[in-house]
C-alpha cells in the first residue's frame, strides 16, 4: 500500500514535470529578436514594407526628393549660398493632413530636414527646442492659432530670414483585397520679412497592402 508521503511525492513530481513542459513550450514559441542593417546577419531587414504607414525608408526618400531640388534651385544658389553671411532658418512643424497618426514619423521627418540643412553648410538653423519654447510663449500672448502669421512673428523674434514649412497629405484607395495609400509631402520656404514663397516642391510615395 502506498503511504501518504509517497502519494504527495508523486503528485509533487508530476506537478514539477507539468511546469517544466509548459516552460519549455513557452520558450520554444517565444519570438526571437533580430538585429538588422549593415554589419549584421540581416542586412536587408528594413527593406520590406510592413504596413501602409510611413517607415524610415519612405521618410528618407521624401526628404531627399524634396530637399535635393531645393539645394539645386536658383533661390538657394543666388539668395542663400551666395549670401555674405549664412542666413538663419527656422523649421516649422509639418502639418499632418492624412487620416493616419504620424507623430513619430513627422518628428523623424523634421529631424531629417534639420540634419540636411545643417550639413549643407549654407545656412544656420534655429534650435527647435528654442523655437518650441517661443511658440508656446507667443500662443499664450496672442492666440491659440498656429498660422503663418504666428510663424513669421516667431521667425522675426529669433532673427531668422526664412522658415521652412509644409504638410503631408494622403489619398487612399481599396480595390478587392488591395489597399493603396499615396502620400504627398509638400514643402515651402518663405521669406519672413516679405511673406513671399521663395521655393516650393512636392514629393510622392505610395504604399500598398494585399490581403
Amino acid at each position: 500500500m502506498i503511504g501518504i508521503h509517497d502519494r504527495w511525492a508523486s503528485l509533487s513530481a508530476g506537478r514539477t514535470l507539468v511546469v517544466l513542459v509548459a516552460l519549455l513550450a513557452l520558450t520554444g514559441c517565444a519570438p526571437r529578436a533580430m538585429r538588422g542593417g549593415d554589419g549584421t546577419a540581416n542586412p536587408n531587414l528594413d527593406a520590406p514594407a510592413m504596413s501602409t504607414t510611413l517607415d524610415r525608408s519612405d521618410i528618407n526618400y521624401l526628404v531627399e526628393q524634396t530637399l535635393d531640388p531645393m539645394l539645386e534651385s536658383r533661390f538657394w544658389t543666388r539668395d542663400v549660398r551666395a549670401a555674405y553671411e549664412a542666413p538663419l532658418v527656422a523649421i516649422w512643424p509639418i502639418e499632418n493632413n492624412t487620416s493616419y497618426h504620424l507623430d513619430d514619423q513627422l518628428q523623424t521627418l523634421l529631424s531629417s530636414i534639420e540634419t540636411t540643412l545643417v550639413n549643407s553648410g549654407d545656412v544656420r538653423v534655429v534650435d527647435r527646442a528654442r523655437q518650441e519654447a517661443l511658440s508656446r510663449e507667443i500662443r499664450i500672448q496672442q492666440s491659440e492659432n498656429y498660422d503663418r502669421w504666428t510663424a513669421r512673428e516667431i521667425g522675426r523674434q529669433m532673427g531668422a530670414q526664412y522658415f521652412v514649412t509644409g504638410k503631408i497629405t494622403s489619398v487612399e484607395e481599396k480595390i478587392q483585397n488591395t489597399r493603396r495609400v499615396q502620400y504627398t509631402l509638400f514643402i515651402q520656404v518663405l521669406e519672413i520679412e516679405t511673406g513671399l514663397i521663395k521655393f516650393q516642391n512636392e514629393s510622392q510615395r505610395s504604399k500598398a497592402l494585399k490581403g
